[in-house]
């Protein structure tokens, strides 16, 4: 098999970090719309706690991108 394959794949799963981030993105979203349905007096609190978290979880997406262009461009 050849070099080219290997990186190809590795670049791949290096990108697959996307769905987790989708995922914990999805799920914070749809927890904080619960809360601020449940109390909207919280609402400037729950959407802080929120955009930290939607940081923190698309911050690994970004660096499972930056991983795959490294292998691509190191080792492709």
């Amino acid at each position: 098999m050849s070099t080219g394959l290997f990186v190809a794949i590795g670049a791949g799963v290096a990108v697959l970090t996307g769905i987790g981030a989708g995922i914990g993105i999805g799920k914070a979203t749809s927890s904080a719309v619960d809360a601020i349905a449940r109390q909207p007096e919280a609402e400037s609190k729950i959407s802080k706690n929120l955009l930290l978290g939607c940081a923190l979880a698309e911050a690994t997406a970004i660096y499972g991108f930056v991983v795959a262009l490294l292998i691509i461009l190191m080792l492709g």
